[in-house]
């Protein structure tokens, strides 16, 4: 039996406000103690009215016409009504019926081939409280709840079942992540909850359709990944071994590698949704929305084709350079810095190479942004103007550029500092040459037979003893002069 894999994606993400959405409660709790950013509306208290974030309908509209969705002109929010010890009120307020965007689309590149994965909404809601699980000193377990998240805005973006693998899963996924970086809405931090994704997947065999499953609990790109191939893998087993397959939901277990059955899942009738009676709908006007569209920047797509094309970068190095909006500033501003004739001479593909050689070496090991960075576009450019004009070699300037970024120094004070400059006279690196020859007489017979490779270890030798501070190809032409 041929099977064909059916995958659709929820994604929540945090809104990037100051404010909860339906309060003034700060959303700034991650590091916060328990329960300290709360009011009578986030706690869910009787009588309280809820008013609605402004900013936080802008930003959904804003994703949503980035995900080329339709932004109908009335909307209005719902309550999604379910007990969990988590939801203060005993319902969320979401949207159901009216959402603020339908009709949308992303695409990805797999390998060169394009597919476009269908939006089917992007919606507004709020967070829930967290529960936090513990066990006492003598082995009883508790939980407790911190009501700080409670409110926090939460948009909601709803794919179509358009993928067909868990590889085009995780690009859809880092793609989107992506495009909200870029538009500032959310700080899409996996590892703090801002970025959540449910995934909804089944199996199709022909005409006929199996139960699809949820997947729930994955915290990283690498696991929505893993535990759609392991889900993949289980329901075709299950299939092929004449068991039935069940609708429901199942979590991620990440140090097993394995799903496990949670509860049965949902369906929308079960949360009883109707509408909020404390909100008004919302009339979205077409200027309304112009004035959103007209602050979305570049998206990460665009920019990328953008590199290629106008500073003729390699699909792969504008991939890299794109990855974040920041990174991507970063070079161009090297570019603002760099003249019309080093770019036809291949500057921009040189910045490139320094950004995702040293530099992101650098920010690795220091963990760091590279908004942290000490070392300017400036600096950099002027940098590799020193290796332009010959007053730095490639080798020395990894060594300067290390301490630029340490320091935040100029190439220039830091040459100065740790006497750095390149040894380009005749004069002064000839008689280190001729004590190198005269020090490996074997070396020296090796090249007369023709062996090149001695010829770099000569020259290697050479660059030791003057701690890379000679320019290598003189180094060579009065080697091969030398040795004759």
């Amino acid at each position: 039996m041929q099977f064909e894999t059916v995958i659709g994606l929820e994604v929540h993400a945090q809104l990037l406000t100051s404010s909860k959405m339906f309060c003034r409660c700060s959303t700034d709790y991650i590091n916060s103690p328990p329960n300290s950013h709360v009011c009578p509306v986030c706690l869910g208290m009787p009588g309280v009215l809820p008013t609605i974030n402004r900013q936080a309908v802008e930003y959904t509209i804003m994703t949503a016409l980035a995900l080329n969705c339709e932004i109908p002109s009335s909307t209005k929010f719902d309550r999604k009504n379910y007990p969990y010890p988590d939801l203060m009120k005993g319902y969320q307020i979401s949207q159901y019926d009216m959402p603020l965007s339908r009709n949308g689309w992303l695409e990805i590149d797999n390998n060169g081939e394009k597919k476009r994965i269908g939006i089917t909404r992007v919606h507004l809601e709020e967070d829930v409280a967290k529960l936090l699980h513990q066990t006492d000193l003598s082995g009883e377990s508790y939980s407790l709840m911190d009501v700080n998240r409670a409110g926090v805005p939460l948009m909601e973006m709803v794919s179509e079942p358009n993928m067909s693998s868990p590889e085009e899963a995780r690009l859809y996924l880092t793609n989107l992540h992506s495009i909200l970086r870029y538009l500032g809405v959310s700080t899409a931090n996996m590892e703090d909850g801002s970025f959540r994704c449910d995934a909804n997947i089944s199996l199709r065999s022909g005409e006929k359709s199996f139960p699809k499953v949820e997947v729930k609990n994955m915290n990283s790109f690498k696991a929505v990944y893993s535990a759609l191939k392991y889900e993949q893998e289980r329901q075709q087993k299950v299939i092929e071994e004449g068991a039935h397959l069940v609708q429901e939901t199942r979590g991620w277990v990440e140090e097993e590698g394995i799903t496990v059955s949670q509860r049965s899942k949902e369906y929308a009738h079960d949360y009883r949704y109707f509408p909020e009676p404390d909100l008004p709908p919302l009339t979205v006007e077409s200027p309304w929305v112009e004035e959103i569209r007209a602050q979305i920047p570049e998206l990460p797509n665009a920019k990328r084709q953008r590199f290629q094309s106008e500073y003729g970068l390699s699909a792969y190095d504008a991939d890299l350079l794109t990855s974040s909006r920041e990174f991507a500033d970063y070079f161009e501003s090297c570019i603002k810095f760099t003249a019309a004739e080093q770019l036809s001479n291949g500057r921009a593909k040189a910045v490139a190479n320094w950004m995702l050689g040293e530099f992101l070496r650098m920010l690795n090991v220091q963990g760091m942004r590279i908004a942290e960075s000490r070392v300017t576009p400036q600096q950099l450019t002027d940098m590799m103007d020193m290796i332009d004009h010959g007053a730095l070699s490639v080798t020395l300037a990894k060594q300067v550029f290390e301490e630029m970024f340490n320091t935040g120094e100029t190439a220039k004070e830091v040459v100065d500092e740790k006497g750095l400059t390149q040894i380009t006279g005749e004069d002064e690196i000839g008689p280190i040459i001729d004590q190198v020859i005269q020090d490996n007489p074997k070396a020296v017979g090796d090249i007369k037979q023709g062996k090149s490779k001695a010829l770099k270890f000569l020259t290697g030798q050479v660059m030791k003893q003057t701690k890379g501070r000679a320019k290598p190809d003189l180094v060579n032409k009065l080697l091969e002069e030398k040795v004759q």
